[in-house]
């Protein structure tokens, strides 16, 4: 799983017939901050995110195991939105 932060939305009008109906966010990896520290990826939400949530994604073959995911062909899963990080005695996200 890795840490992200809902950057923007992407909308498709034409795509593969089982992608219908799936909500697709682009998605940046982030440290347990908030702030940015990786890559950018194209994720299915599978949870309901929206436009500045810290989420958990996965990518790969795990990307396939929810419910909306199921034999789709995807490679990046929203599947948690981040309330709170606690590391330590230290509090290091809380959701706004």
């Amino acid at each position: 799983m890795v840490l992200g932060k809902v950057i923007g939305t992407l909308v498709a009008t034409k795509k593969e017939p089982t992608l219908e109906g799936v909500k697709l966010l682009v998605v940046r990896a982030c440290d347990v901050d908030g702030k940015p520290n990786g890559a950018t990826v194209i994720a299915v939400d599978a949870v309901g995110a929206g436009l500045g949530e810290v989420v958990l994604y996965c990518s790969g073959s795990s990307a396939r195991q929810t419910t909306v995911t199921k034999d789709r062909p995807v490679d990046a899963t929203i599947m948690a939105i981040v309330d709170e990080i606690v590391v330590g005695a230290e509090r290091r996200f809380v959701k706004d």
